[in-house]
């Protein structure tokens, strides 16, 4: 099933498929979806995703001598960019989407790589070092997910439908793909076993995860950061198996055939993506409401009147397909 249908749902919580069901009608309106359904397809392109931004931040980084700092500054300015882009957006975008996933990794790599490594272009560490790093940036993230609780917004990251809400989410992939970096780094390089005993590890601990999602009451959220976290070093792992020379154990490919490669690998799998949301259009999500408060939130999609219609989807279909006509959001505070 999972080999030929990458809709396949690896870790979800809520929706059993591409479009979900049909949602009743809700008095204060609907919101179009800004995040896509956590699927296999979803696990595959953001490994890649990660992937390409470890081989791309050693390419301008070490390959080109650019240096972490010019490269950070380089990488924050592309994240910046698209994230204001997919913020703004008014409804799920798939290339936006991942590109804001891919500067999460690019930002990540060199914000964990100028902490842990210190200012310069080669491997030497002059920074914290690995273990400090992934200490601290693991106690950042508890702050954002204490943080995120706080202000009375879903964890369930199918389900996010406000501008808060979303803003929360883009920090703590952030912050989880740096700390990914840090733990995969320190896996490797203090701990002794290479990259390739490293991504052994990391992929059993996935197979583990996954399991505990299927086998177990394990909290779902709480599982999906997790292998979020782990797909960072994974991704790591992988894209040095691409370009590390042969006598490394790698296949020799470099930082810059290893990006050309990952790069077009994403941009096929974002088309692929695409033509399936054309097929099955996202369906919407309730009006955001304040978990403590039970107060309306500003959404942070364009708002709809209706959720339900001819096949069960009816105007939320048509407009989360590309192209479709919305309204504009309505602009709330809460």
């Amino acid at each position: 099933m999972c080999g030929t249908n990458l809709y396949w749902r690896a870790m979800s919580s809520t929706v059993p498929g591409p479009a979900g069901p049909a949602v009743p009608d809700h008095p204060a309106g609907y919101v179009l979806r800004k995040l896509p359904h956590v699927t296999l397809l979803f696990w595959i392109l953001k490994i890649i995703a990660v992937t390409l931004g470890e081989t791309a931040g050693d390419l301008f980084g070490i390959t080109l001598q650019v240096g972490y700092v010019a490269t950070a500054l380089i990488f924050l300015v592309f994240f910046l960019v698209v994230l204001v882009a997919q913020v703004r957006a008014k409804r799920f975008h798939a290339p936006l989407f991942w590109a804001v996933v891919l500067g999460t990794s690019l930002v990540g790599t060199e914000i964990s790589d100028l902490s842990n490594r210190g200012v310069g272009h080669g491997s030497a560490q002059n920074g914290i070092g690995y273990a400090w790093g992934a200490v601290i940036l693991t106690g950042i993230l508890v702050i954002v997910f204490l943080a995120w609780w706080r202000t009375g917004q879903t964890y369930d990251v199918e389900t996010i439908a406000s501008r808060k809400g979303e803003i929360l989410y883009w920090i703590a992939i952030l912050v989880s793909n740096t700390l990914g970096t840090s733990s995969g780094d320190w896996l490797s390089d203090d701990t002794g076993l290479g990259f390739r005993n490293a991504f052994f590890v990391i992929a059993g601990i996935m197979v583990a995860i996954v399991a505990a999602h299927y086998l177990t009451n394990i909290n779902g959220t709480l599982l999906f950061w997790l292998a979020f976290i782990l797909t960072r070093p994974l991704g790591a792992a992988g894209g040095d198996s691409l370009t590390k020379p042969t006598d490394e154990g790698g296949l020799g490919w470099g930082t810059l055939w290893g990006s050309v490669a990952l790069a077009g690998l994403l941009i096929a799998l974002i088309i692929y993506q695409i033509v399936q949301i054309r097929r099955h259009p996202l369906a919407p999500l309730p009006y955001p409401i304040n978990r403590l408060t039970g107060q309306p939130q500003r959404p942070n999609g364009a708002v709809i009147a209706s959720a339900t219609g001819s096949a069960g989807r009816g105007d939320a279909g048509r407009a989360n397909a590309p192209g479709g006509q919305v309204s504009e959001p309505a602009e709330r505070d809460n």
